[in-house]
């Protein structure tokens, strides 16, 4: 039996945190933390932190639509970060953290415009969302060291003071999409 699988590419900060999220849900086959919508062709981690490739911090999002909807996953997209904050997330500041969603088709697009537009009206947020959607150009696979890396280091200080408490809220907010363990 054949899975048809869809692709979402979203950026939300570090994409450490991004990963560990969407890597726990129902239907997600596979995420991958890297760079893109950047001019340099595949920029190193150093590149991408000196600002001056393009590059934003992404996780591609690999999943089967017949499990989770890309809808959900925007859900997901807008629940786990701060999309009002110019190339910021907490600490982390630089271009490279700015929130984005590259869309690869019409639909996708129409969704992302739709559930910002929506957000941004419901005044969930006290500030705008500046959040910027465009059409996916480009995505370059981080080193081997960035991939699946809370699951790989969960001891490490950023996992365990960053990541760890923010997971925790999110199983909590999404505990019947996550994945048995």
């Amino acid at each position: 039996m054949n899975i048809i699988t869809d692709t979402a590419t979203f950026g939300e900060g570090c994409f450490w945190c991004t990963e560990a999220f969407f890597q726990r849900l129902k239907g997600v086959k596979e995420v991958l933390s890297g760079y893109g919508g950047g001019f340099v062709e595949n920029p190193t981690y150093e590149q991408v932190c000196d600002k001056n490739t393009g590059h934003i911090e992404l996780a591609r999002i690999v999943f089967d639509p017949k499990e989770i909807s890309y809808d959900e996953l925007l859900e997901v997209f807008w629940k786990t970060h701060d999309p009002t904050t110019m190339d910021q997330q907490g600490n982390d500041i630089g271009p490279q953290y700015r929130s984005a969603i590259y869309y690869h088709n019409a639909d996708q697009k129409l969704k992302a415009e739709k559930y910002k537009a929506a957000l941004d009206k419901s005044g969930a947020w006290a500030k705008p969302i500046v959040t910027i959607i465009e059409p996916f150009k480009n995505f370059y696979p981080a080193e081997n060291y960035h991939q699946n890396y809370y699951n790989n280091n969960q001891n490490q200080g950023y996992c365990r003071f960053v990541i760890a408490p923010k997971l925790e809220k999110f199983e909590k907010v999404f505990k019947d999409k996550l994945k048995k363990q």
